[in-house]
């Protein structure tokens, strides 16, 4: 954590529950330019390519974590995390990163507006980007679902 708060533009959100035991917890950076590499970020290049990687992540908001307790879903904590750690998107532009085997976190995603690129991202892990509601790109990846 220490290592990520000195990045860019970096967020985060905690929720606590009744009894002050955290209850949900969300992280986010500016993505810098050039896009990194390592971690997920070569088949995410690797899928969009070059240009739509500078054009629609480059600058943008990267929500890294959001993890909730399982006593605290479908409260509206994972909504209000999400909604905590984009508030001050660049321009509305805040992406995310998510496997497509992770049902109820795409269900929220949906819900609260994010729209998933069309472009598959290789690998075993079903990967897939999301871009927040606000995000320029949002409209041209409305149809993905």
């Amino acid at each position: 954590l220490a290592t990520d708060a000195a990045r860019p533009g970096f967020t985060a959100a905690l929720a606590l529950d009744a009894d002050g035991a955290v209850s949900g917890f969300a992280t986010a950076w500016t993505t810098p330019d050039p896009f990194p590499s390592g971690r997920a970020y070569d088949a995410v290049a690797a899928a969009l390519g070059p240009r739509r990687v500078t054009d629609r992540l480059c600058g943008a908001l990267e929500v890294d974590e959001l993890a909730v307790a399982p006593a605290a879903r479908g409260t509206g904590t994972g909504a209000a995390l999400l909604t905590a750690v984009t508030a001050a998107a660049p321009g509305g532009r805040c992406w995310l990163l998510t496997s497509l085997r992770a049902g109820s976190a795409l269900r929220l995603y949906r819900r609260a507006g994010w729209h998933r690129l069309p472009e598959a991202v290789p690998g075993r892990a079903a990967l897939t980007v999301l871009l927040g509601p606000a995000h320029p790109g949002a409209g041209a990846a409305a149809g993905a679902g």
